[in-house]
């Protein structure tokens, strides 16, 4: 069985540098698994890094500790990520 990530949420996760134009979200999966993704916007959205959140084991590997699974699908989760981002433009003001 293999993994298709599909990004339900985005959320604000409080942490981001405006002047350098780098972000953090809060992303929730399909599976309920969240994940923090490192963003940079210089001038368009780029995925740069994406971590598992500990609140369920890897959806991937199984593991209950962390692991760099995720990073195997950061093409399928940016090109998500930018195809979403308009849906939650209320929800994240900060994004400059």
């Amino acid at each position: 069985m293999s993994f298709n990530p599909v990004i339900i949420n985005i959320e604000d996760s409080g942490d981001y540098n405006n002047k350098e134009k780098i972000y953090q979200l809060i992303v929730t999966l399909d599976d309920y698994s969240r994940t923090r993704f490192f963003l940079k916007k210089d001038p368009e959205w780029q995925l740069v890094d994406v971590a598992r959140l500990l609140n369920i084991p890897c959806p991937v590997c199984r593991k209950d500790y962390y692991c760099s699974c995720m990073k195997r699908h950061l093409p399928r989760l940016e090109e998500q990520f930018k195809a979403n981002i308009d849906k939650y433009a209320d929800s994240l003001k900060f994004i400059g």
